[in-house]
This record gives structure tokens, sequence and C-alpha cells, in this order.
């Protein structure tokens, strides 16, 4: 018989791995969905786990770009390398600073102030309508191997915005790159490369704090199925996730997701009142 804290594990994990990598606020859904269902925090462990789960979806859909990457770094040590993927490492590696340097600056008070339902169902409608506009307005006839250094650093500013609820880290670096002019695909494929430092990096600054006195008893009270549920279920349903998000892209619009952050905004809203 399955306890009902390894339920919650699984279903959260599986939430985590969709959330993270739709433009719909994987925050937003994470903070929602137990308020709604009167659940528990599981701790920090947990939110440890499912982060590694969507960062290894990232790392192993991905894995061809990142081997690439450590050939091109490799490469560069010995002075050899000018080749495009050069450039496209500079940008995630650019687009990186701006999110990890407000992160140190701003975390404790995005978590003391900012993690509200009326915060997030603002952010989920207001960054919406960006998501839309820059969807219907962008050129879309740049590709991914047209990125230079500098639309790194600008998707990275903008990256900096998902530190608030309900603005989603997909969805705001996906707007930057449509605003910047490429199209469906390559946006959301360049956002998907350039969560991975992000979620790395806020993976051992958890660890830094499940390990400080003051955090320790987030670790305990969680069983070992439940983590191992969460992150072997965030982790599948990240890659699928990412799979379906890039064909999707080929041949629709993000008008779905707009709407939908629209609804969960009004959901959010009302249920705080």
């Amino acid at each position: 018989m399955i306890s009902e804290e390894t339920l919650q594990g699984f279903l959260l994990g599986i939430l985590q791995g969709l959330t993270e990598f739709l433009p719909v606020s994987s925050s937003g859904h994470l903070i929602l969905v137990p308020w709604i269902l009167g659940w528990q925090p599981l701790g920090l462990i947990f939110d440890i786990v499912v982060h590694i789960g969507t960062l290894l979806a990232v790392l192993v859909y991905f894995r061809r770009e990142w081997k690439q990457f450590l050939v091109t770094a490799f490469e560069r040590v010995l002075g050899r390398s000018r080749s495009r993927n050069s450039f496209l490492m500079d940008a995630i590696l650019l687009g990186t600073i701006p999110a990890v340097v407000a992160g140190g600056l701003l975390k404790h008070v995005i978590e003391d102030y900012l993690r509200t339902p009326m915060v997030t169902a603002s952010c989920l409608g207001l960054f919406g309508l960006l998501l839309w506009w820059t969807d219907r307005h962008g050129s879309k006839n740049r590709s991914l191997r047209s990125l230079t250094r500098k639309d790194g650093v600008l998707i990275g500013l903008a990256q900096v915005l998902a530190l608030m609820p309900g603005v989603s880290r997909a969805g705001i670096t996906l707007s930057a790159g449509l605003a910047l002019g490429l199209n469906r695909s390559d946006a959301a494929r360049f956002a998907f490369l350039l969560s991975a430092p992000i979620m790395a990096l806020a993976g051992a600054s958890a660890v830094y704090d499940l390990l400080s006195a003051r955090t320790a008893e987030a670790a305990a009270g969680v069983a070992d199925s439940t983590l191992l549920l969460g992150v072997s279920s965030s982790f599948v349903s990240g890659i699928l996730c990412i799979r379906f998000f890039l064909r999707f892209l080929e041949q629709r619009t993000l008008l779905p997701f707009v709407v939908y952050r629209f609804l969960l905004a009004v959901v959010i809203f009302c249920l705080s009142l």
C-alpha cells in the first residue's frame, strides 16, 4: 500500500518536471497544488531532489550539446576554438551571471515578501501578456546559430525576473528570445540550455542550506521511497515535457499557455480572497 506521503512525492515530482519546462511557472503550481489539497510541505531535501530530477532531464536530453561544449572548452584552453559552439557556450555562461548575482542579493527578500498567492497571480497574468505579445510580434527569423554573446546577456537579464513566483523561467527566457527574433523552437531550446547552470547552482545552494544548522530539521521525516519517486518522476516527466514542447512549437503558437496562465491567475486570486 502506497502511503499518502509517497503518493504526494510522486505527483509533485511529475508536476515539477512538467511545469519547469513549460511557460506556466513551476513555483506557482508548487505553491498552489499543495495549498488546495492541504498537503504539508515535504521539506527542503525533497525540493532538492525533484530539482535534481529536472536538471538531469536537461543534461540527458541535450547531452550532445553539453558534450560539444566540453570539447569546445577544452579546445579553447588550447587556444584553438572559434567555432559556433564557442559563441553559444559564451551566451549561456554570460546569461547565467545576472540571475546568480540577483539571486544571491535578493534571495531572502523574495522568500520573505514575494512568495504570496497575490504576487504569484499578478505575475502569471502580467508575464502571460508579455509572452503573448512577443509570440505575436517577434520576427522569428533567427536560429540558434545566430545567437550572440549580447543576446545571451539580454536573455540572462530577463531570467532575473524568474526569481519572482509566477513569472516562469521558461516563460520569461522564451519571451526574451522571441523578442530578439529567434524562432519559437530555438528560443525554447536556448531557454532550456540556459536553465541548467541556474538549476545546478540553486541545487548547490539548497544543499548548503540543508547542511547548515538552521535548516537541518528540513532533512528529517521524508521516506527514501518518497525521495526516489520524486526524483524519478521529475526526471521522466521533464524529458517527456521537453520533447513535447519543442515539437509543439514547430507548428503551433504559445496562445494555449497564455490562456492557461490567465485561468490559473484567476483561480489563485479567487482562492486567496
